[in-house]
């Protein structure tokens, strides 16, 4: 990528230029990336309700970045202090297009992502535990430490819920940037 350059130091200490050319710097940047499958209106409202709170600009300086799971790589992974994961629970298990994205940056991520912080959030229609054990289960194998309790939304997404997606979204980011700054 033009005008990004990488580092393997530690988490935050991958510098991103700024600025025009000729002018710009190099500078660390924080960065949280939601990796998101968001087929239905519900779990777009919650995808956007926890976008919102990830770049409050009371959280601080953070670069949010926002990836459906089907497009999301280990690249995205490994230049990301920590992560916000969203999917439906289908047929008792995490969306197939997340189990894709797991499946693609396990192994080029599992040494250099130890320690990094995790939230998720799982909408289903009567059930999302199947869900969140398949995911957890995974997490654990990479060694991501959990940033905030999971978000479970079972039917259309209430008042709460949505202030719940919104508070994981900022709490999130504000425990990436703190554990980066």
């Amino acid at each position: 990528m033009p005008g990004t350059h990488r580092s393997s130091g530690a988490p935050g200490d991958r510098p991103r230029r700024r600025g025009g050319s000729g002018g710009a710097t190099l500078e660390a940047v924080t960065r949280l990336l939601i990796v998101h499958h968001t087929p239905s209106p519900a779990l777009h409202a919650l995808l956007e309700k926890v976008r919102s709170g990830a770049t409050d600009p009371a959280v601080g300086e953070l670069d949010v970045r926002v990836v459906a799971a089907l497009h999301a790589t280990a690249v995205d992974v490994l230049e990301a202090d920590g992560y916000v994961l969203g999917t439906p629970a289908n047929l008792g298990s995490m969306a197939g297009a997340l189990k894709h994205f797991f499946d693609t940056v396990y192994y080029p991520c599992l040494e250099d992502t130890v320690g990094r912080p995790w939230a998720l959030y799982v909408h289903g229609n009567d059930d999302t535990a199947g869900a969140v054990r398949d995911i957890e289960r995974i997490v654990t194998g990479l060694r991501w430490t959990k940033a905030q309790p999971v978000l479970e939304v079972t039917g259309a997404p209430s008042r709460a819920d949505l202030d719940a997606a919104w508070e994981l979204g900022a709490a999130t980011a504000a425990t990436v940037a703190e554990r980066v700054g």
